[in-house]
């Protein structure tokens, strides 16, 4: 469960030269949209999960549910929690900013508050909301020092109840929801994006092996079934639309969907982004086979006058 559609956005090849030919007065197209996304998605993403495990590592917050091993403080790593706030409802994330996690370091606080809690909402809880605050939550690529900084406010929604506990001991699958509006996302050049989230996630256990199919629930400007629009860095207004479920489970991990297609739209560009997850090493999709993966993700590339262009390139998910 730890990172849902991690991979959905991984398309940062560049094809200016294309979009030059043509005479309309568009910015020409250098990927950079495309990679943002999948940066932005993926690491929120992560603090997702990191929310989820905490609040479901404390009764308090989550409630009993079932008969479990000693409880499980699921510290995020590089991070502390401080539970000051717990008896209402509310545990702070803390991050150092110093520890390499994953090739990655983050500073800031994450805080998380169970909406209703002196109610007696507990996140175990049909429809219990908790509301998750960005607070100069900083990630940080070790590698080349890269980095994304949030602040703003996103809503994870219990939609069936259960958590991380039911669907491990009990099989029952679990669904999220997440919708926020205006996140703020300052890039490491100091331009600033605005995210709007509405995503649907579904948990699922075979055996051994545990699923998350993913959905964009949102519509704006008379698209639907967006994960996600907002403004790009350079201002102009995007949308990614998941047009078929993207699927992942345990097997082949996060970073190598075994299904789906999304598309993305920047108004201010002249092409139109297709992502297949789940092909051959020839791009052709394909039907993988219990305890396989597929090769990995295709992109092709369309005019928005729905001219197909001559080019798509396709990358092994297996890939660092």
């Amino acid at each position: 469960m730890k990172k849902i559609i991690i991979a959905l956005l991984a398309v940062s090849v560049i094809i200016g030269a294309e979009s030059c030919k043509k005479k309309k007065a568009f910015k020409n197209e250098d990927g950079q949209a495309s990679e943002d996304n999948r940066n932005v998605q993926s690491q929120t993403d992560d603090a997702m999960s990191d929310a989820d495990n905490a609040m479901s590592s404390y009764v308090s917050l989550t409630g009993k549910l079932i008969q479990k091993p000693a409880e499980i403080q699921a510290t995020p790593c590089g991070a502390s929690i401080d539970t000051n706030g717990l008896s209402t409802g509310t545990i702070k994330i803390n991050y150092d900013g110093v520890t390499v996690c994953n090739n990655r370091k983050r500073s800031g606080s994450i805080k998380l508050t169970l909406q209703n809690y002196t109610q007696g909402k507990r996140w175990k809880d049909s429809m219990a909301v908790l509301q998750v605050d960005y607070i100069n939550y900083k990630v940080t690529r070790a590698s080349d020092s890269k980095s994304l900084m949030f602040n703003g406010t996103h809503y994870v929604t219990n939609v069936v109840g259960g958590n991380i506990w039911t669907l491990i001991f009990g099989g029952n699958p679990v669904i999220r929801t997440v919708t926020g509006n205006g996140l703020v996302v300052t890039f490491d050049d100091g331009s600033v994006s605005s995210w709007n989230i509405n995503r649907k996630y579904t948990y699922t256990k075979s055996g051994t092996v545990y699923t998350c199919t993913g959905e964009g629930i949102g519509s704006y400007n008379g698209e639907t079934s967006l994960e996600n629009w907002g403004t790009t860095r350079e201002g102009d207004n995007f949308t990614s639309k998941v047009e078929t479920p993207v699927v992942w489970n345990t097997t082949c991990g996060a970073w190598a969907p075994i299904q789906g297609k999304l598309t993305i739209k920047v108004d201010a560009k002249d092409f139109v982004l297709n992502a297949t997850f789940g092909v051959d090493a020839s791009g052709n999709p394909v039907t993988v086979q219990a305890n396989s993966c597929a090769y990995g993700w295709k992109v092709d590339w369309t005019y928005k006058t729905d001219r197909t262009i001559k080019f798509s390139h396709t990358t092994n998910s297996t890939r660092t």
